[in-house]
Order: structure tokens, then C-alpha cells, then sequence
């Protein structure tokens, strides 16, 4: 690849083979018909089974699948991150590698882009179709929680399915659980959010790594984190300078 690409698609994997393949197809797929210019990249997060070998494939055949090995299990949140600072695109996407997330949306994701800076999938209308009645209350409680303590009114916080222009993460600062906050993160920098329907599809293969713990009380410390910032954040605007 000769010039940076238009799109990187950052994806965290853990304990994924058997998803790697059609997703990156389904991928593939989505953006041909859009003439873009894009790249995948993909964080393994120290899978014990054959990701990175699955991995080590994918990019032999295809030089626009990148990816990266981490030496011990650092999480989801750590796994997006270095994905995004080792992506080369002006335009980022960020999806989970269980094909839950159909990368068929992504054109109207991207064509979101129109009237904001930062396009967030929402799975609501979706899941309340599809998902068993533990899934669609964890879900609505937990965001609930973070909407009412956080000031926000994002509907599916937790769908990490998002695209967005690289200048809204430049001064982003990350964290561990961050990933389920990055709407918010890149409102607090000044920059435009907005929601759009995505589809929810079963999990292609695997088993999934959250359940209520994840969605509601693990993360209610990074929630009070995330309030705090907001309140105490430092903003202005320079309106003149000299010399």
C-alpha cells in the first residue's frame, strides 16, 4: 500500500478463529461498492486458541488486513486502542470480531458522517426482536445508569460498533473500560454525535465474554470516572493572540 488508506476498520479480537475469516469477507463486501480505499486492522489480545495463526493467513492473502499481537491479555478497551493508534485511516471504524456487528451497516454508518463527526450503531430496535429478555433488561438498565449519571442520551452505549473522523480521538484519553465511553470522550473534545440503526445478528461461533457483571456493575467505577471528568474538564476558546 503505497498511501494511507480512507477508512481503517479496528477490530479487538479474543478467541475468534473461527469468526476471522467471514468477517473480514463480510467486510471486504460491504465497502467494495462504495469505492473507498480502507484497511482492516486487528488486535489479538493474546487468543489461546488459533487467531493469530488464522490471522497470520488473512494477511498473507489480503495486504489490507493488518494486525498486532499483544503479549499478555491486556482487555477490549486496551485492544481497540492500539488499534486505533496503529491505523493509518482519516476516516475509523471500530467493530467486535463476533459477527454480531454486520459489517454490511457500515456504508450507512460512514453516510452518517454527513451530519456529525462521530455515527454510533444502536442496537435497540434490533435486540428487542431478537435477544432473550435477560439480554434486552441488562441492557436497558445499564443504560439508563450511565445516561442518568453521565448527563448523555445515547441509547446503546455499550455497541462499540461506531465510525468517526480521526481528529475526534486526538486528544482522547484512554483508559481500561473506556471503549463503552467513547461517545462521550469525544463529545467532551467539542465534536458531534449521532445514532443510526444497526442490525444484531447471533453470534457466528464462539462463546461471548459479557454478561450483566460487564454491562452494569463492572463498569459503574469508570462511570463515576467519566462524571467527574466531565464536571472538572478545563474548556476554552482563544479568541485573539499576539505576536
Amino acid at each position: 500500500m503505497n498511501s494511507d488508506p480512507e477508512l481503517s476498520v479496528v477490530i479487538p479480537c479474543h478467541n475468534e478463529e473461527n469468526n476471522l475469516g467471514p468477517l473480514t469477507r463480510a467486510i471486504q463486501q460491504a465497502l467494495e461498492p462504495i469505492s473507498m480505499s480502507y484497511e482492516i486492522v486487528i488486535t489479538d489480545d493474546c487468543s489461546t486458541d488459533g487467531s493469530w495463526a488464522e490471522l497470520q493467513r488473512l494477511a498473507k492473502a489480503d495486504p489490507r488486513i493488518r494486525a498486532l499481537r499483544f503479549e499478555v491479555n491486556g482487555g477490549q478497551s486496551a485492544a481497540m486502542w492500539a488499534g486505533l493508534r496503529a491505523a493509518r485511516g482519516r476516516l475509523l471504524a471500530t467493530l467486535d470480531a463476533d459477527m454480531q456487528n454486520d459489517p454490511a451497516d457500515l456504508p450507512n454508518l460512514l453516510a452518517g458522517l454527513s451530519g456529525a463527526d462521530c455515527v454510533c450503531g444502536t442496537r435497540v430496535a434490533a435486540r428487542a426482536a431478537g435477544d432473550n429478555w435477560v439480554r434486552r433488561y441488562s441492557s436497558r438498565i445499564a443504560n439508563s445508569v450511565r445516561n442518568r449519571l453521565s448527563g448523555e442520551e445515547i441509547s446503546d452505549a455499550g455497541c462499540c460498533f461506531r465510525v468517526f473522523r480521526r481528529e475526534c480521538i486526538a486528544e482522547v484519553k484512554f483508559f481500561k473500560g473506556g471503549h463503552r465511553f467513547l461517545p462521550t470522550l469525544i463529545k467532551m473534545e467539542g465534536f458531534t454525535v449521532k445514532e443510526v440503526a444497526i442490525r444484531h445478528n447471533p453470534r457466528f461461533s464462539g462463546s461471548s465474554h459479557y454478561g450483566v457483571w460487564n454491562r452494569l456493575f463492572k463498569s459503574f467505577v469508570d462511570l463515576m470516572a467519566v462524571r467527574w471528568m466531565k464536571q472538572r474538564m478545563i474548556r476554552y476558546r482563544v479568541k485573539e493572540t499576539l505576536n
